[in-house]
């Protein structure tokens, strides 16, 4: 059966796309998004590992226009998702 559509990988039911050393996480659609920056990196057996990324909440209701709600910077790439996906739902649940 093909696919119609592209599929994501997904943290706690939303999409994940990545390019580059930046990460989006949250659905297109909405009106935030959270962006990861990775700005560091160290090598682990032939493995990149992020260990130090900027982790920013933003608007994303007019395109180029992007006002950032929230910034903190974290080691690691768990943390720092577990942190924009705290910041993500408590945004969109206000809007409810």
């Amino acid at each position: 059966m093909p696919k119609t559509e592209k599929e994501y990988l997904t943290y706690k039911g939303k999409p994940l796309v990545r390019r580059g050393n930046l990460i989006y996480y949250g659905n297109h659609e909405d009106k935030y998004i959270v962006t990861i920056n990775i700005t560091d990196t160290t090598n682990l057996i032939d493995l990149d590992i992020a260990t130090n990324v900027v982790v920013s909440l933003q608007t994303n209701d007019v395109p180029g226009k992007e006002k950032v709600l929230n910034k903190a910077e974290r080691e690691g790439l768990y943390d720092a998702l577990d942190l924009g996906e705290y910041w993500l739902t408590d945004k969109l649940s206000e809007e409810e």
